[in-house]
């Protein structure tokens, strides 16, 4: 029979209490696609995670041959690990699943079987989300919904990065080298062949999310001017319009100077006009310095991550697979060039 490949790619930051149950859903859905041809492999990338994380994926791969490893020098944020893990997808198809175990395992023969009728993405797509607060899920419903309007780039409602990725969607992912990366824009620019899958998101395995309000806020800005230029022209549109409005007052002044005679304007109102005018130009001038901040990133052309170790599949414990694992004096792996 016909083995198709298949690689689970997970990205880890601090989530060694949820990876070894994450891992076993993962490895017995992995077992029961075997007979359907489906050669599975697992992908785990370190973030650079500060807890026991690394250790807990050691000592995984030295039990199931089918686990490869990557650690990253440091926490490059999960876009980037995300990026690593794809990169290193050479050979059959690949599946994105979150470290927290919200998403999951046991749905990835689902995404197989639509893969084999001939999707290149298959994503799933959040019709509840549990345990998360009121907040963040109204939050996460606008957001999706916002950037779906302003974005010219077709990017799915309520879908994250749960995902498989074809052969070819993944050859074409990796020509995308940008430095501010909004994989779910990147995935729908990417374009081919898509469907959704609809699910209910769990609760976490394990410990807290690590995107808080602030960072999930960051998060949306990044995605909104990764894929759309409507924050400059909403500036360009706010200038026109006080413009307009600045000059029907002027003649609004005049008028009554000629008619009516003018005492001396009243302070309240012209600190009112200073203000207001002062603050479009400070929202203009930080909108374009947004924009501006990308042009400098990207014309650095610094790699997108550095890997400390990568350990491939299948390499027993007892041997050493991975170069400049753990020790300043052996040669780290840079990374981000390339697959």
């Amino acid at each position: 029979m016909t083995q198709d490949r298949l690689t689970v790619v997970v990205a880890a930051f601090d989530e060694a209490e949820s990876l070894p149950s994450l891992h076993e859903r993962i490895a017995t859905v992995l077992d029961a696609l075997r007979a359907d041809g489906v050669d599975g492999r697992m992908l785990y990338v370190d973030d650079g995670s500060r807890d026991g994380t690394w250790s807990v994926l050691q000592a995984l791969a030295a039990r199931d041959p089918r686990v490869a490893l990557l650690r990253l020098s440091r926490n490059f944020g999960k876009e980037a690990a995300l990026t690593a893990g794809l990169d290193q997808v050479t050979e059959g198809a690949a599946l994105i699943l979150d470290a927290d175990g919200q998403d999951p395992p046991e749905l990835i023969p689902r995404f197989v079987e639509r893969w084999r009728e001939g999707y290149d993405d298959v994503h799933g797509t959040r019709t509840a989300r549990a345990g998360e607060g009121l907040l963040k899920r109204g939050s996460a419903h606008l957001f999706y919904r916002v950037i779906g309007r302003l974005s010219r780039t077709p990017i799915p409602q309520d879908t994250g990065d749960f995902r498989l990725l074809s052969p070819r969607a993944l050859a074409a992912l990796r020509e995308l080298r940008e430095r501010h990366r909004f994989m779910k824009g990147l995935f729908g620019w990417v374009g081919f062949n898509q469907v959704a899958i609809p699910y209910q998101r769990d609760a976490r395995l394990a410990g807290n999310s690590k995107f808080n309000l602030w960072r999930l806020w960051n998060f949306a800005l990044e995605g909104i001017t990764s894929f759309s230029t409507a924050p400059l022209r909403l500036a360009t549109y706010l200038g026109v319009a006080t413009a307009l409005l600045a000059f029907v007052y002027a003649v609004w002044i005049v008028l009554k100077a000629l008619f009516w005679g003018d005492p001396v304007a009243g302070w309240p109102t012209m600190m009112a006009v200073i203000l207001l005018l002062g603050g479009v130009q400070l929202v203009a001038l930080g909108l374009i310095g947004e924009y501006l901040g990308r042009l400098y990133m990207e014309s650095k052309q610094r790699p997108l991550y550095v890997v400390e170790s990568w350990r491939p599949a299948g390499v027993c414990s007892g041997q050493s697979p991975v170069e400049g694992d753990g020790h300043a004096h052996r040669t780290a792996v840079a990374g981000g060039q390339g697959a």
